[in-house]
């Protein structure tokens, strides 16, 4: 049970809210471009171990119930954190908290749906287009935690903002692909 890929997603969970404290000041007013610098710094390590968790699990064959279970709810719990404080923040605003909400409310649906189709027996396997979300999504997120560091780069904010959409939109598609295998499933 405390292989190193479970410990590893173990310190994404432990780790959050150490990310939500650098990010807080920014929550009161404050424009600590550090705390931003450090909590991108700390959220590329937790993208790190998220990669390496899985590939180790596999790699020397150590993949458990546990690593399975607690990987995606790790995932959950880090994408959002990061979005509340960013919207917190204002880092993301306006219209752009359409697509925050949008990728937060798939994310509970989908978990609610995997959870009544496991009580079924019913696998759904995770599809290339919602590992591309994933991507965009950690991408997105990122460069919206890297803008708050660097705000004399506008840039990297139009990154995160152009990201975060895209992967708004792909969170729809998958979210529809995973309804309708549900539907097949619900009386």
């Amino acid at each position: 049970m405390l292989t190193l890929p479970n410990l590893l997603t173990l310190s994404r969970i432990f780790t959050v809210p150490l990310l939500v404290a650098l990010l807080w000041p920014a929550e009161l007013g404050a424009r600590w471009t550090t705390g931003y610098a450090l909590a991108f710094g700390l959220y590329c390590l937790m993208g790190i171990t998220d990669y390496f968790d899985g590939y180790l699990a596999r790699a020397q064959g150590t993949v458990s119930k546990l690593g399975v279970f607690l990987d995606p709810i790790a995932d959950k719990i880090m994408v959002g954190a990061v979005i509340l404080m960013l919207a917190a923040t204002r880092d993301i605003a306006g219209i752009h908290i359409a697509a925050a909400m949008i990728i937060l409310l798939r994310e509970i649906a989908v978990s609610g749906l995997r959870e009544f189709l496991a009580g079924l027996q019913v696998s759904v396997p995770v599809s290339r287009l919602a590992k591309w979300k994933t991507t965009f999504q950690i991408i997105a997120l990122g460069a919206l935690i890297l803008a708050g560091a660097v705000p004399h780069f506008p840039f990297v904010q139009l990154v995160g903002i152009a990201t975060l959409w895209a992967a708004a939109i792909l969170t729809l598609i998958t979210g529809w692909d995973y309804l309708r295998v549900g539907i097949k499933h619900m009386d």
